[in-house]
């Protein structure tokens, strides 16, 4: 029998190496909190990682895990889900690591209705890197690469997840972990594809965007009694950013998920299935 996560046995040993005020102790805290207070068996949960310093949670959360290549994480989870739909899937991005690398995954995964949950810490800089300019940073912005300010127009994750038809569609913010941990346990509890934007500070790099910055602007869509069941509703709060920038459910609606579609893993999940070996030569004469 399976027991149910702790405060405790939800940690891990590891010294955690993430620089001081960095905004993924903030993330990490809401995550843990989200499993304890859904109490997923810690053996049902696998945590997906890419390149950057987002990836390093894998070794602070004590549940399975798989830390990949640059741009990767969604290949990954989609792969396991359809393998062994039992378990829950969560998947962890930076904003360079998904939306640039791994940009050709995400418009997929979105429309497929992926049933996984995607958690993107959005910094707007490369910080493992040392402060480059992310393809969410902010126009004008002056990093490394770009020392006159960065040039092209950011990509928003918010309308790029709309447009591209996720089910469930959020913004948290780092500056408010109680909230981020309720809008982590709705996207783990939503059957689809789940797409979290976060907030998430770099105090080293991004002097910009740091803690005051989110703190002076951030409100919440729950308390503008924002439709989430609202597409263009959604789409226009998308869009909102500057002195004012929502958090919370932007969108979320019902629809099948992926798997649904395929009628081998409607009784039992592939890993639990037993194959055989067919003779397939007459299929691969239909071929020569």
């Amino acid at each position: 029998m399976m027991e149910k996560p702790t405060r405790e046995s939800i940690k891990t040993q590891e010294t955690n190496t993430w620089c001081p005020g960095c905004g993924n102790f903030g993330v990490l805290r809401a995550l843990q909190s989200a499993i304890v207070d859904l109490e997923l068996p810690r053996e049902q949960v696998i945590l997906v990682t890419g390149i950057g310093c987002h990836g390093k949670i894998f070794n602070y959360v004590n549940v399975n895990g798989f830390h990949g290549i640059h741009g990767r994480v969604l290949p990954v989870m989609t792969g396991i889900k359809l393998a062994n739909h039992d378990l829950t899937v969560i998947g962890h991005a930076g904003d360079g690591d998904q939306f640039d690398e791994g940009l050709g995954h995400f418009p997929h995964a979105a429309r497929r209705n992926i049933d996984v949950k995607l958690f993107t810490h959005d910094n707007k800089v490369y910080g493992l890197t040392t402060g480059q300019t992310s393809p969410t940073s902010i126009q004008g912005y002056v990093s490394k690469t770009t020392p006159k300010g960065a040039f092209p127009p950011r990509i928003e994750p918010l309308q790029l997840a709309l447009a591209s038809k996720a089910s469930f569609v959020a913004r948290g913010s780092v500056t408010d972990v109680n909230h981020l941990k309720e809008l982590m346990k709705a996207a783990i509890q939503h059957k689809g594809f789940a797409f979290i934007d976060i907030l998430q500070v770099c105090f080293t790099f991004n002097r910009v965007q740091n803690y005051q910055f989110y703190r002076d602007r951030v409100y919440k869509l729950e308390e503008r009694q924002h439709d989430a069941t609202d597409y263009y509703a959604a789409l226009h709060r998308a869009e909102e950013w500057g002195d004012r920038i929502p958090i919370g459910i932007f969108y979320q609606e019902d629809r099948p998920v992926y798997r649904s579609s395929m009628s081998q893993l409607e009784k039992t999940p592939l890993v639990k299935q037993s194959f055989r070996t067919e003779d397939l030569t007459e299929l691969f004469k239909e071929f020569a």
